[in-house]
């Protein structure tokens, strides 16, 4: 398998007990091999037409192509917000122990 098959998934929320309930919430569920979890960091964006700004935890996950449907879905489920920040990047190189790695702890 190559490295694409791997992905981070980066989403984000407003509280670090949320950000630690979906990082082990995907762990448990084998939707993502890893997760961490950064913050606060200070989010600027457009929300019904006004400029916000908040207070944000970002949560990175591991996982790889084949679960990534699956844990797009738990995401949309378990997260509080009404459209959640939910984006997907291709791991183009890494390591290939720590990529084998990822793939064994998110199969099915």
């Amino acid at each position: 398998m190559s490295a694409a098959t791997v992905l981070t998934v980066l989403t984000t929320t407003d509280a670090e007990d949320k950000a630690r309930d979906l990082a082990y919430g995907a762990i448990r569920a084998h939707l993502a091999a890893c997760a961490q979890i950064n913050g606060p960091v200070t989010s600027v964006y457009r929300w019904e037409g006004e400029i916000e700004t908040a207070h944000e935890w970002q949560v990175l996950l591991k996982t790889t192509a084949a679960r990534y449907a699956a844990l797009e879905a738990w995401l949309t489920e378990a997260h509080g917000y009404d459209t959640p920040e939910i984006i997907a990047t291709p791991v183009v190189q890494g390591s290939a122990a720590y990529l084998e790695w990822v793939r064994r702890e998110t199969a099915e």
